[in-house]
């Protein structure tokens, strides 16, 4: 079961890296002193490594971190589709109420990445190491 939950995470978290890859350039100029695009680069570079650590390192602090991306992603996009938050110091401000295909997956692939990643946190063989 384990190993179905790291393919799961693995796959979720490629797919949220793809999304923000893809919607990436739509969004450059979205910008004050970060765009966001830029944001969503580093958000894809962030999910790409975490499904890399779930799939190969596999270590309790490699499947925190690919959780703590994942829900991460998700409360911003959540905070900021119903929220309109403004500008944030170098952030801009990224409110859109708008619902669309991309941004409905990456809801999907992100919620699948936190419950996978969430069971390998809390079902871990005892005994192993954190790092």
């Amino acid at each position: 079961m384990r190993g179905v939950a790291r393919v799961l995470a693995a796959a979720a978290l490629a797919l949220d890296a793809y999304y923000h890859a893809d919607l990436a350039p739509q969004y450059d100029a979205i910008s004050e002193d970060i765009s966001q695009g830029d944001l969503f680069r580093i958000e894809a570079g962030l999910s790409a490594l975490a499904a890399l650590l779930v799939l190969v390192w596999r270590r309790f602090l490699g499947d925190a971190f690919a959780w703590l991306v994942a829900a991460g992603g998700l409360a911003l996009l959540l905070v900021y589709r119903y929220v309109n938050v403004g500008v944030l110091g170098p952030f801009p401000n990224m409110y859109e109420p708008l619902w669309f295909g991309e941004k409905q997956a990456t809801v999907v692939v992100e919620a699948v990445a936190i419950v996978a990643t969430a069971y390998l946190l809390i079902f871990r063989p005892r005994g192993r190491r954190l790092y």
